[in-house]
């Protein structure tokens, strides 16, 4: 189906709130009627045909006293979900009083099966019913839903083409974006703009093009949303392999802790038919009830919440004590078994999501894993050494795990104007990136929108996404892309002490003969890993030259690490000569004494 005929389709669903939800709903709320009711129109429309043989089955079930019957009413249905109501949508049009339309309406929704009930308890849709019924526009809405000038089923109606699944999930997907554009201030909560996501998806599966067999793939995101992500990386491997001769199959993985978004995301799932799929989605929070602790995956994507709290995760991982968490997930420890605690401060946790990806790489294939997550700055340098932050990025750096952070253009994010990061991981470096970062900055890489949507003024063009994709498959330094080894961006902090002197200016020592630090004259100091000669080399050329008697406190020296894309990008601003300021305010002064005698004159005249 072109996409003329999908935006038709998509106009008349959208106009079915202005024609019969204007007066009763404000516009914010329109999509609690019409994302739930465009469910249940499609699922209905591709259980029409199957209707009478489904009510047979649950009569001879019934007659067989067979109580477990939605297995056989599905595979009656030949769906991932069935009804078992008397009832389909379009008799459900002419109805004696408002009272007799409810009660049938209700009996209709309870005969779906358990799948499609979670659904609309996620959506919270029964709570519209007696809404509806008091305004008297359920039956208006059904009728619309119905109608002859639109066409939900995957089979042809009079002149309309019929729907297939992937025209469907688009159709969806487009509503849920007009929605969350309609309602900016939610957009971001859910809602990654698509240009981000293709780029992401492009950076996930273009290194690795021409490694894709003949199999099945897995592909997780545990900050879901609606889904979309999935749906491009399913998408994106499906063109990929048809490219290259390939036949794969992916199945698609994710977690959502919102009701009615995970609602989204596991319908959209289904009205593609993927009811596999749709199980897969799990409902909760990934942090403290991960509902995919026993999987890994080949490909990972996310756009996890930045800058949001956590702490009511962590109150039920270890009632508020982050000292107490000890999910493996997120504690690891060096190569030298000392412990690496990496809980990060409980005002932001979206570093969690990385490691709780990190924690699903696969091992023991021969592509092992590919993460890619956007953030925002606070993952690359929030948190001093030894902290949860720092020790997550030691930890990733360490283990040689990051390939690349891309920075992308600020206001790009429907809620946000900060700027935002991508981290490309993988636990498969070509050889040429072994232990490397390639830092990019794409910050000028960007076409303004005509309209603002929220905060977002600006995208990312298809030539804009190859281009950054360029860069990064070129690993070539340039203006805009540096390449580092990862020992750049570690340091030690290292407490500087000096000697405790008594009145004849000699070192106060203790018992044993160890030298007692003055500690009014304590301080720290940060001593790159990159310094040549290390910490001591440091103390002999930064310090000791102005504290002769200097000398550091082993235990309490901590490894820290950071990225400052403005240290290695920043530019300054190019100044004006002195002789252009100078002509410009002669020439000023001239202008203003002009101005002045003219005035003046006018005055005495």
């Amino acid at each position: 189906m072109d996409a003329r005929m999908l935006n038709t389709i998509v106009n008349f669903i959208w106009g079915i709130a202005d024609d019969c939800l204007r007066d009763v709903y404000v516009r914010g709320k329109y999509r609690d009627v019409i994302l739930p009711m465009t469910v249940i129109r499609r699922l209905d429309a591709v259980l029409e045909d199957t209707k009478p043989q489904v009510l047979a089955m649950k009569k001879t079930l019934d007659s067989a006293g067979i109580t477990n019957q939605w297995g056989a009413l599905c595979n009656t249905a030949g769906q991932a979900f069935c009804n078992a109501s008397p009832f389909c949508l379009r008799n459900l049009t002419s109805r004696p009083t408002p009272q007799k339309l409810k009660a049938d309406f209700e009996a209709y929704l309870a005969g779906f099966s358990p799948n499609v009930q979670e659904i609309l308890e996620k959506f919270k849709f029964r709570n519209q019913i007696d809404t509806m019924i008091e305004a008297d526009i359920l039956g208006a809405v059904i009728q619309k839903f119905i109608s002859k000038d639109i066409n939900l089923s995957p089979k042809p109606c009079g002149n309309l083409p019929g729907l297939d699944n992937h025209a469907m999930g688009t159709i969806f997907e487009e509503l849920v974006r007009r929605f969350n554009e309609a309602n900016n201030e939610e957009a971001g909560e859910h809602w990654t703009p698509r240009d981000v996501v293709e780029l992401m998806a492009d950076l996930v599966f273009a290194p690795i093009a021409d490694q894709i067999k003949d199999a099945t793939y897995s592909c997780y995101d545990g900050a879901c949303g609606t889904g979309g992500m999935l749906t491009v990386a399913q998408d994106r491997l499906n063109k990929i392999a048809a490219e290259n001769g390939k036949k794969v199959s992916i199945h698609l993985f994710g977690q959502e802790i919102q009701p009615e978004t995970y609602a989204i995301a596991k319908a959209d799932m289904m009205l593609k038919g993927d009811g596999e799929e749709a199980m897969h989605i799990a409902y909760g929070s990934t942090l403290s009830s991960d509902q995919h602790a026993a999987r890994s995956f080949d490909f990972m994507l996310a756009n996890p919440p930045y800058g949001k709290s956590w702490k009511t995760d962590a109150d039920k991982m270890a009632s508020g004590k982050k000292k107490e968490i000890l999910d493996t997930r997120f504690n690891t420890a060096t190569a030298d078994g000392e412990p690496l605690p990496m809980i990060p401060r409980s005002s932001d946790g979206q570093l969690l999501f990385l490691l709780n990806n990190i924690s699903k790489m696969k091992q023991d294939t021969p592509l092992g894993s590919r993460i890619v997550e956007v953030h925002n700055g606070s993952s690359l340098f929030t948190g001093d050494a030894g902290s949860g932050e720092s020790n997550a990025r030691r930890y990733m750096i360490e283990n040689d795990l990051v390939e690349a952070i891309i920075a992308l253009p600020e206001k790009m994010f429907y809620n946000t104007g900060i700027g935002t990061f991508i981290w490309v991981l993988s636990n498969r470096k070509e050889e040429r990136r072994k232990g490397k970062i390639q830092l990019i900055d794409a910050t000028a890489i960007k076409t303004p929108l005509r309209k603002n949507m929220g905060e977002k003024n600006c995208e990312l063009s298809p030539a804009q996404r190859q281009e950054i994709v360029r860069i990064f498959m070129a690993f070539e330094e340039s203006e805009v892309s540096r390449i580092f080894p990862n020992s750049e961006f570690g340091y030690w902090k290292v407490s500087v002490q000096q000697p405790l002197l008594d009145e004849q200016g000699n070192p106060v020592r203790d018992k044993k003969g160890r030298i007692q630090p003055d500690k009014s004259k304590s301080d720290t100091e940060i001593i790159p890993f990159r310094y040549e000669g290390g910490i001591e080399a440091f103390m002999d050329a930064e310090v000791r030259p102005y504290a002769p008697g200097a000398f550091i406190d082993p235990k309490a020296t901590k490894i820290g690490y950071e990225l400052s894309f403005t240290k290695y990008f920043y530019k300054p601003v190019q100044l004006r000569p002195m002789e252009d300021i100078v002509a410009d305010l002669n020439a000023l002064e001239k202008e203003t004494d002009g101005m002045l005698a003219e005035i003046l004159g006018g005055i005495q005249g």
